[in-house]
């Protein structure tokens, strides 16, 4: 688990787990399951993302960060995914 940005407004958690082995002779090579945790801190609510849609996100980020963006700019990014969260954030 990597803190990838914390902001006054988003934190994004990226999660990576390992998965099974491609193939019983390369032990060495394994697949990564994981995605995005995407923490919307004023309404309180979070997103788990993974698959097509993390990836989709990851490309986003990375030709953000390459135009140097401002926080405002990169919440501004962020807020199109949290808009889709559901589950409340439970601290225990």
């Amino acid at each position: 688990m990597h803190m990838l940005y914390n902001s006054d407004s988003y934190a994004v958690v990226q999660i990576e787990l390992p998965g099974d082995a491609v193939a019983p002779a390369d032990a060495t090579a394994t697949l990564t399951r994981g995605g995005f945790e995407i923490v919307d801190k004023f309404a309180r609510k979070e997103i788990f993302i993974e698959g097509a849609l993390a990836e989709s996100f990851k490309e986003g980020v990375e030709a953000l960060i390459e135009s140097a963006p401002s926080v405002e700019e990169f919440d501004a990014y962020l807020e199109r995914y949290a808009g889709m969260a559901q589950q409340p954030v439970v601290m225990h």
